[in-house]
């Protein structure tokens, strides 16, 4: 196969979940843009349908479901929803997660309530989406996100961090549990230019530019959704067949 073929996703299937913005909307925009049609999930309607609209006119299909992965049964509809596709599922992508009430914390200022809507934002729930995916998927990719966060200690962001981490060993072990028939990697991107990012760290988006005097990156700018889209369209594509079990850092040297 010509190499350039082997990033195509053309007739693939993949769900992108917390796809309403950011970098989820930024992977499944991406994903759609290598030939693959799409099924996002986020908890905001308007911000689904405005992603929907941006793939379809690509030229791929869309489905969207409302959902909040972190509520009993709340994988149940888009679980529905994938299964009602006319293609079987190829790509999963765990996106879901962040700060559940934009708010970094030290460990010790942490109350067990706060910890738990970490955890279960950023760890239960790609725990859930993967089994979730396995049930679905015959053959596959599944990309659960990490963080650059998740190496080394972090004053102020240590639920977080813990849960990234705890991310990276789940995707290790669902990399061994799922083969050969599924490829289970992760994904670790450093500051990206987000809502969520600007707000882990007290800014706001109008003070982008001086994020980077927190976070000394080599490549001397702040990274994008679209950058980790096309890291996405790789660990989903033909191109990474021979990688599993594994964590891509996408932080321009951070």
């Amino acid at each position: 196969m010509p190499i350039l073929e082997k990033f195509s996703l053309q007739g693939k299937l993949a769900v992108v979940t917390g796809a309403g913005r950011g970098i989820g909307r930024g992977i499944a925009i991406a994903l759609a843009q290598a030939g693959a049609d799409i099924v996002i999930s986020a908890r905001t309607q308007n911000q689904l349908e405005e992603v929907a609209a941006t793939i379809r006119a690509l030229g791929r299909n869309c489905e969207i479901c409302v959902a909040d992965l972190v509520a009993p049964n709340g994988l149940d509809k888009l679980e529905d929803l994938v299964a009602s596709q006319p293609n079987s599922l190829d790509i999963w992508v765990n996106n879901a997660g962040g700060l559940p009430d934009a708010t970094p914390r030290f460990l010790t200022k942490t109350s067990p309530e706060q910890w738990d809507a970490q955890v279960d934002l950023n760890l239960k729930a790609v725990w859930a989406g993967c089994v979730s995916a396995a049930r679905l998927m015959d053959t596959g990719a599944i990309i659960n996100l990490s963080s650059r966060a998740a190496f080394g200690g972090h004053l102020k962001n240590g639920p977080y961090s813990a849960a990234k981490a705890a991310v990276n060993s789940l995707t290790e072990t669902f990399a061994l549990e799922l083969a050969p028939r599924i490829r289970v990697n992760a994904l670790a991107p450093g500051p990206i230019a987000t809502t969520n990012m600007l707000e882990s760290v007290g800014m706001t988006e109008d003070q982008a530019d001086d994020v980077l005097k927190h976070f000394p990156v080599p490549l001397g700018r702040l990274g994008t959704p679209e950058d980790i889209g096309a890291a996405a369209v790789f660990l989903a594509s033909p191109a990474s067949s021979w990688i599993t079990g594994q964590c891509l850092y996408v932080t321009g040297g951070f």
